[in-house]
């Protein structure tokens, strides 16, 4: 294995005016420092654009109750599956559009119009009186929502090689975090008019809608983080830059092999980063079936395997799931996730074994495995998504951030869909002999886990080389 040391690579003429050479110079004369100010936006940004994909997702069951769309609860959790889906469809729609644009006219104004389609329908999803409101609405959302592509190009292009885990590990732990923030919201602040009666009155806009409240908040929050966008730095170049290698990944891990280089090629010859394709899709299928299922499971009466939380319990779970480990630099990339993908099939393992427990027991356990349960999914993230941004060059990172975030959010789209089908399954058939009821849900989640763990070995992935 050669030096740790990102090779030194002749720099592209500076030109006066360009964003690009701009941010270049400040990364040159920053001796190292980590961008704080870049970072903490890239943070909020991040946050306030993943708060409305769960802000309801608590309440997504009770909604589709609510809006008479099923007369059975058996079937409840399949239509609830739909709507929870319809934002990963139009994510999957518009992501790819969304990375080219940014690639073409900037980071900047895609995140902030990003971040407009978070004011905008966010809250018109509050207002939903019917369920094809909500799917449209939440569909629409998806569409026009395309930060997470640029985000990440724009987090690994404001950091020096040595701060890129960093960055992108911000991203998806402000990511996570809004995740699981917005289930709280959502947990704590739907139905106001009914936990809330002295302070919101029957007769309020909020009684006619009872959701609305958690997605005001949202908006609120993203339409602070929308004003902050004028203070946003571009970084890319806005002339042509000579076509050189990337620069070289940095040791992950000091026992990984290194076979393939990144140069600026057709993404689609680009071996290393194609491979982190699969992993990438199935461990964004794990979480997202694993969210939607918690949300059900919790909520769902004992006699059919739940745990009968309230709405007010599944929130306070989901919120006590923010830890998170930095243990990149000790494991490196690669073993990290592969460790965190081992250890998620343990914990996950001992969910269906819950239902034995009761009281405070059960809910000390819920939240220990929740919290760890988070921990190692931002960890398996961030791995795949360092791997992926230092696999191309600059002039295709948000292309290349648009293709994955496609693929991944078609397994996400149909991953709620999958889950609500299984989990409506599983409530059918409490009696079986063999996995009864909702052992056979997490069995099924730990396979999909395991298959992501054995996409992480030779010879589906493909790692960048790294000079002798």
């Amino acid at each position: 294995m050669g030096s740790e040391e990102a090779p030194l690579l002749l720099p592209a003429p500076a030109v006066e005016g360009c964003p690009g050479c701009a941010m270049e110079r400040r990364k040159a004369s920053s001796k190292g420092r980590i961008p704080y100010k870049e970072l903490f936006f890239v943070g909020v940004t991040s946050l306030a654009s993943s708060l409305p994909i769960t802000c309801l997702f608590p309440f997504i069951y009770f909604m589709v109750r609510d809006f008479h769309i099923s007369k059975t609860e058996e079937d409840i959790g399949f239509y609830a599956g739909f709507l929870a889906a319809s934002y990963m469809v139009g994510r999957t729609t518009a992501a790819i559009f969304w990375g080219i644009l940014s690639d073409r006219i900037g980071r900047k104004p895609v995140i902030a119009f990003s971040i407009l389609s978070v004011v905008i329908f966010n809250t018109l999803f509050g207002l939903s009186t019917t369920y094809w409101m909500a799917i449209t609405t939440r569909f629409v959302l998806g569409a026009l929502n395309g930060l997470l592509a640029p985000i990440k190009a724009y987090c690994v292009e404001v950091c020096r090689t040595e701060h890129h885990a960093l960055g992108l590990s911000i991203v998806n732990t402000a990511w996570a975090l809004g995740l699981i923030v917005g289930s709280a919201l959502g947990g704590f602040l739907a139905q106001p008019t009914e936990k809330y009666p002295h302070i919101f009155s029957k007769d309020s806009i909020f009684a006619r809608f009872p959701y609305l409240l958690p997605c005001l908040s949202v908006s609120s929050f993203a339409t602070i983080v929308l004003i902050s966008c004028i203070w946003l730095p571009e970084t890319i170049h806005k002339h042509n830059v000579p076509e050189k290698d990337t620069k070289i990944v940095k040791a992950l891990s000091s026992k990984d092999n290194y076979r393939d280089s990144p140069r600026r090629k057709s993404l689609l010859q680009n071996k290393p980063w194609v491979s982190t394709m699969l992993p990438y899709c199935l461990f964004s299928l794990h979480d997202t079936a694993y969210s939607e299922i918690l949300s059900l499971w919790a909520v769902s009466d004992r006699k059919y395997g739940g745990l009968s939380f309230s709405t007010e319990d599944i929130g306070e779970v989901l919120a006590m799931a923010a830890i998170y480990r930095w243990v990149h630099k000790v494991l490196g990339t690669v073993n990290s996730s592969r460790v965190a993908s081992a250890v998620c099939i343990v914990v996950l393992a001992t969910y269906p074994f819950m239902t034995y427990l009761s009281g405070a027991k059960l809910s000390f356990a819920l939240y220990s495995a929740a919290m760890m349960k988070s921990a190692l999914a931002i960890t398996i993230t961030t791995g795949n998504c360092l791997l992926q941004n230092n696999a191309v060059c600059q002039e295709q990172r948000g292309t290349a951030n648009g293709v994955s975030t496609t693929a991944m959010s078609f397994f996400k789209s149909i991953a709620p869909v999958g889950a609500g089908a299984l989990f409506s399954w599983a409530q059918k058939r409490q009696d079986a002999t063999f996995l009864p009821g909702d052992q056979v849900v997490f069995v099924v989640l730990n396979l999909v886990q395991l298959l992501g763990l054995i996409s992480t070995f030779e010879p589906f992935l493909v790692l960048p080389a790294l000079p002798e």
